[in-house]
């Protein structure tokens, strides 16, 4: 009796093992590692596209963060530069910071989008990519809303103006939420 125990345990041991690693090969890696609702916001360094100077995400702990992943080849991302500077405008006294992370393989071709959509807010170039592999952006633009926790709280993709009036009430909702400890 005991050996046929041992058997069926055995027998359920390699199921166990093969369903494992069918998920693991089903789920994209992207996923994975992706930031999403929940998980703490990914620790990038960033050159400000401005002056060139290099910053990490982390400084803006303890505020509220609006990152958003853009190109210039996106049109979506066109239409989301005056809401994201209005955004900046209206919320930055009350603790909104917004970054515009460029992915362009050119700072020329960022700055000719700049010069038809300039921006009221931080811009910054991910050249090697990594903190878009960190955040695991998938499409353009990837917006990340940050509590000032540092916990990503919201995750969208694309833009549509018509969606303007959720985020932003998304953003006004973190804005009034105290950190952690206060």
């Amino acid at each position: 009796m005991p050996y046929c125990n041992l058997i069926e345990r055995s027998m359920m041991n390699q199921r166990l093992v093969a369903v494992l690693y069918f998920v693991l090969a089903i789920t994209p890696l992207k996923s994975l590692m992706a930031a999403e609702a929940g998980s703490t916001m990914p620790d990038c360094a960033l050159t400000s596209l401005a002056d060139k100077q290099i910053f990490n995400l982390q400084q803006f702990k303890g505020k509220v963060i609006y990152v958003d992943f853009w190109a210039s080849w996106c049109g979506p991302c066109a239409k989301s530069f005056p809401f994201m500077n209005e955004l900046s405008r209206d919320l930055k006294d009350k603790g909104l910071q917004v970054i515009g992370v460029n992915l362009d393989e050119t700072s020329a071709d960022a700055q000719n989008f700049l010069a038809k959509y300039p921006a009221n807010f931080v811009i910054a170039a991910d050249t090697n990519e990594q903190c878009a592999k960190d955040f695991g952006v998938q499409a353009m633009p990837s917006t990340y809303l940050v509590d000032r926790n540092g916990t990503v709280s919201h995750v969208h993709l694309g833009f549509r103006p018509g969606e303007a009036k959720d985020l932003r009430v998304l953003v006004e909702q973190l804005l009034a939420e105290k950190p952690a400890g206060h």
